[in-house]
């Protein structure tokens, strides 16, 4: 390799972990948003840089921001999308003065599943060439039979959850149809953002002093949840609509017991398994999982291995990064957490929330983000569980598939 293409590619690289942080703690700003910009900005980019560098730009980026994206959902409640659910147990070990171990459950579960992927790719690359064209044409049965699993397993409220399932469903049929450029945004902002906070402001909750402990973790439990991962994010790597708080309750649900420190190492370990896999599935089967792979796929133009080898080297060179960087900047949060006024966190990540969806996509967004805040408000008042709302994901993917 030439030292100036070496230089450029280590260049872009902490480049895109820059940007990965700053897309991983600010809520709203999310790596497909970064990934669109460039690709619009890539006539005058590719005068400086090559495709490959703008490439590995994004992986970077899209890499590290799997680790710093749970340090927003589990001490600020304000997740990004596939993270939904950490913000459940991560409150409850925020409340037990545990953020940062929180958080380190999640670092633990992405750092391995960046490990475990590269280990299965000779697995991966067959199994997904011969198995996807098996199951293209199941996709809605598939996703039909998730969705009754995760309605099922609520023995007490099958039919409010139910209710909400079809509800989100019917809200993100109509968000979906309208002249929005980025309808996600306020949707998953209001059914797992604001109405959280909002929730939070209510019951007038208070922040311990955080504690920098670490979990004592059993190899075997561990290699088990990361285990279940690795099944969910080929769920999730494959089947649209499902996203990594699904897959993970599925998948979860095989254990009997479930603790939420290895639901969150679960989780933490889906949400990077996903994006590393969706390189294998540019290569595999040549679909674009999420937005940024997508991007990488119209720079580069053809996808072959020498690039999927160097995605996956750059990938297992940044997790030991972004590990590094997540912890040091939790341990930030965790000091200065207990002795900031929390209402004021939560208003503030609120209307930082209002501001970004009213700039990004109108009066007609923030609309949409009222009715989404009201409609997780009232699922979180009725006790149901807050992964029904993604039926706003899962009926619509489902209806497309049948009809």
């Amino acid at each position: 390799m030439p030292k100036k293409l070496f230089y450029e590619i280590l260049i872009v690289t902490f480049l895109g972990v820059l940007a990965g942080i700053f897309t991983g703690l600010i809520p709203g700003v999310h790596i497909n948003m970064v990934s669109i910009l460039i690709l619009s900005s890539s006539p005058f980019l590719l005068n400086y840089f090559s495709p490959l560098s703008l490439a590995l730009f994004i992986v970077s980026m899209s890499i590290t921001h799997t680790f710093l994206d749970s340090i927003p959902s589990i001490f600020l409640g304000a997740p990004d999308s596939g993270l939904e659910l950490s913000v459940l147990p991560g409150h409850r070990l925020l409340l037990d003065g545990r953020g940062y171990e929180a958080v380190f459950l999640t670092i633990v579960g992405s750092f391995f599943a960046v490990v475990i992927a590269l280990f299965f790719v000779p697995t991966l690359i067959p199994m997904l060439e011969h198995g996807y064209p098996l199951i293209e044409d199941y996709v809605a049965y598939i996703l039909i039979a998730a969705s009754v699993i995760l309605i099922w397993r609520e023995s007490k409220s099958r039919s409010k959850s139910l209710m909400v399932y079809l509800l989100a469903g019917l809200l993100g049929l109509g968000v979906l149809n309208l002249p929005l450029e980025q309808p996600l945004f306020p949707l998953l902002s209001g059914l797992f953002g604001t109405s959280i906070l909002i929730v939070s402001l209510m019951a007038k909750t208070k922040i311990p002093e955080q504690r920098i402990t670490y979990p004592k973790l059993e190899i075997k439990e561990t290699l088990t949840y990361l285990g279940l991962g690795f099944i969910a994010s080929l769920l999730t790597g494959t089947l649209p609509g499902l996203g990594a708080s699904e897959a993970a309750i599925m998948s979860s649900s095989i254990k009997k017991k479930n603790k939420p420190e290895g639901f969150l190492i679960l989780l933490g370990s889906i949400n990077t398994f996903v994006m590393v896999v969706s390189f294998i599935s540019l290569y595999a089967i040549d679909k674009a999982r999420n937005g940024a792979v997508l991007v990488i796929s119209k720079i580069l133009l053809e996808f072959n291995f020498s690039y999927l080898f160097l995605f996956l080297f750059a990938s297992l060179f940044v997790a030991g990064v972004a590990s590094f960087l997540a912890l040091k900047i939790s341990k930030i949060f965790s000091k200065v957490m207990s002795r900031v006024n929390y209402a004021k966190v939560c208003m503030s990540v609120i209307s930082l929330i209002v501001i970004l969806v009213f700039l990004l996509t109108g009066p007609l967004g923030l609309f949409v983000l009222i009715v989404s805040t009201l409609l997780g408000i009232t699922t979180g008042l009725m006790g149901i569980g807050k992964n029904h709302l993604m039926g706003c994901l899962l009926l619509p993917v489902i209806l497309f598939f049948l009809l």
